[in-house]
């Protein structure tokens, strides 16, 4: 593995992802399979200031026999310290920020019970609610990011002796978030450019509503948010900091009414979800609400998330992004929502981001569901994009404007 472009990808999501500042504190969560490159981010931490870098180690397997052997009452018994634990810093007069570094085994809990996995998920974040408030509100700069854990390559790569997996996902990771260009800062500068330009015109369009259609059946009318606002490539704290929240990113999203979707939509990539693959998934919308769903594989699963709670059944997110992306190019499929969900257009299950009303990050709850934004403990993205997927947008004043053609963006 190049470590060149090892330091080269750790310094780009510290220092441009994340952006840290002088003086913040610096949380980075990351598996303990991959030391190095946990060291490489705190390293550059310190380079850019920051006056602490916490990491919070995270072991799959340690999760698993928790999962397996643990009491349910016990394992949703959450202690006040984990909570203060984030708290604690976001709290601090010289403010946070936060790195997650992704690299799970994405069947890492396959064959376990399903609704106890699904219970004691939704305990811990509604327990963590008031430290997830500060990332889904943008008030702190956070970043998602990935590297290549032997697990989840071996997953990937199945044909692949497991160091020669790691390997490749390496050189995929390197190549699709352009770090493999040697100059990933001015790679992502122009990305980003095209990006928002792509965004503000969305933006100018004032759209009530848009239209998604597809060969394989999905016909699904996303009615947005009143104020909806798009979003997309790089988002600003409250003070003004800019920071990228996911590394990759090709996705323009935007916040649907969560009483205003309606249609069928067929899923085009398999979907992880607790440890779990879901696989050939549908489902069909009434006035915002799921009333029919199926899946080839683990249909009892998406089950157990459509009914996590009263809102999982409900869209928070539409996303766009287009066939020719680079990791929809690379072939890949990555079993991971950070990658996969920016190789096709999406949508997400359960709470949408306050950030895409506008005004909505000062809003109290019951003002941001009056505008229509959806509320949930969960925030699941599933990938609806196809080759031949058409979307056309209807402005508030009836004009129509076709936003994609053939999976691609149309202007």
């Amino acid at each position: 593995m190049n470590q060149h472009f090892l330091q080269l990808y750790a310094d780009f999501i510290v220092k441009v992802g994340v952006n840290v500042r002088p003086r913040q504190n610096f949380i980075v969560r990351c598996p303990v399979t991959m030391p190095d490159f946990a060291h490489a981010c705190v390293r550059a931490g310190y380079e850019a200031g920051a006056k602490t870098v916490v990491v919070r180690w995270e072991d799959d397997k340690l999760t698993r026999l928790n999962m397996e052997m643990a009491d349910e009452k016990d394992l949703t018994a959450m202690k006040p310290y984990e909570l203060r634990s984030y708290l604690d810093y976001a709290e601090d007069p010289d403010g946070c920020c936060t790195l997650a570094i992704h690299a799970e085994d994405p069947e890492a809990l396959a064959g376990l019970d399903a609704g106890k996995l699904n219970r004691v998920s939704l305990a811990r974040r509604t327990f963590l609610k008031p430290w997830q408030e500060y990332t889904m509100n943008d008030r702190v700069q956070w970043c998602v990011a990935a590297v290549p854990a032997p697990n989840w390559a071996a997953k990937v790569f199945p044909e692949l002796p497991v160091e020669e997996a790691v390997e490749k996902l390496w050189q995929v990771i390197f190549d699709v978030c352009r770090v493999s260009t040697g100059d990933p800062v001015t790679a992502w500068q122009e990305h980003v450019a095209k990006t928002k330009a792509r965004r503000d015109q969305l933006n100018a369009w004032n759209l009530d509503h848009v239209h998604i259609v597809s060969s394989n059946g999905t016909d699904l009318t996303v009615g947005l948010a009143d104020d909806a606002t798009w979003e997309g490539a790089s988002s600003k704290t409250d003070g003004g900091i800019e920071f990228i929240a996911n590394v990759p990113t090709e996705e323009v999203f935007c916040a649907p009414h969560r009483e205003r979707v309606n249609g069928t939509v067929y899923g085009t990539k398999p979907y992880v979800y607790n440890g779990q693959l879901i696989e050939g998934w549908h489902v069909t919308f009434k006035d915002g609400k799921v009333v029919e769903h199926g899946a080839e594989k683990n249909a009892s699963l998406l089950a157990e998330l459509l009914s996590t709670d009263e809102n999982s059944n409900r869209i928070g997110e539409v996303a766009f992004v287009p066939a020719s992306s680079p990791i929809n190019r690379s072939g890949v499929l990555f079993f991971n929502t950070l990658f996969d969900e920016n190789a096709a257009c999406h949508i997400a299950f359960g709470a949408g981001y306050p950030t895409n009303i506008k005004g909505g990050s000062a809003m109290t709850r019951a003002q941001l569901m009056e505008k229509g934004l959806n509320d949930s403990a969960i925030h699941e993205d599933v990938m609806i994009g196809a080759p031949d997927t058409h979307i056309t947008g209807t402005t508030k004043d009836g004009q129509e404007v076709t936003i994609f053609v053939n999976g691609e963006w149309a202007f």
